[in-house]
């Protein structure tokens, strides 16, 4: 082997490995990112279409803290067709195509169930509508879309974010945020503090 060799590899390892970070680098509140979803129900979605967006990555095995984020959204963006809430369901294995089906399906179902949940809420605040039109789930499957997202490969924790209509990050947390620090990042105009990690 030359003696350039290993200073060949070093560099393209240092390269791949400065790639890596890169493409699961945290998110930067301030900035605008267009992501594009599509749920379990077909349905495609964006950060930037005008929407305040508060997206939830978790994993299957985690969703009761995706469930306590979702029970602090404010009464005042219920039944609001300006706020949506999004979850992010990342698979920590590959599935085949069958599995991913059967996976969809199961996500559709606690989907519904949580809609139920919701429905007791809507009816509490007189909300007209189907609660379940307001709920959506993304099943990600290869890891793509919490890449994008800044989750580090194999990550597990509950990520949570706020963007506004224009897609420009307003919040993020790597845990349940309190019900005043949701309350206060979909404010209208939101709020562009630091974020709380």
């Amino acid at each position: 082997m030359s003696p350039r060799a290993p200073q060949i590899f070093f560099v393209s390892g240092s390269l791949f490995f400065s790639l890596l970070i890169s493409l699961a680098a945290d998110l930067v509140i301030g900035e605008k990112y267009s992501f594009n979803f599509t749920d379990v129900d077909g349905q495609a979605f964006s950060t930037a279409d005008n929407h305040v967006t508060l997206v939830l990555l978790t994993t299957i095995t985690d969703v009761a803290k995706a469930r306590a984020v979702g029970d602090r959204v404010p009464d005042r963006c219920l039944g609001d067709p300006t706020y949506r809430m999004i979850s992010v369901l990342t698979f920590e294995k590959k599935h085949s195509r069958p599995v991913r089906a059967l996976l969809a399906a199961l996500v559709r179902r606690r989907l519904d169930s949580e809609a139920r949940r919701l429905q007791k809420r809507y009816d509490q605040l007189k909300i007209r509508g189907d609660a379940r039109r307001d709920v959506f789930a993304v099943a990600d499957f290869d890891g793509a879309l919490a890449s994008q997202l800044g989750a580090k490969p194999g990550a597990s924790e509950l990520r949570v974010f706020v963007f506004g209509r224009d897609g420009k990050l307003l919040q993020q947390w790597s845990d349940v945020p309190s019900t005043e620090e949701l309350d206060q990042a979909l404010k209208p105009g939101g709020t562009t503090s630091a974020s709380s990690h």
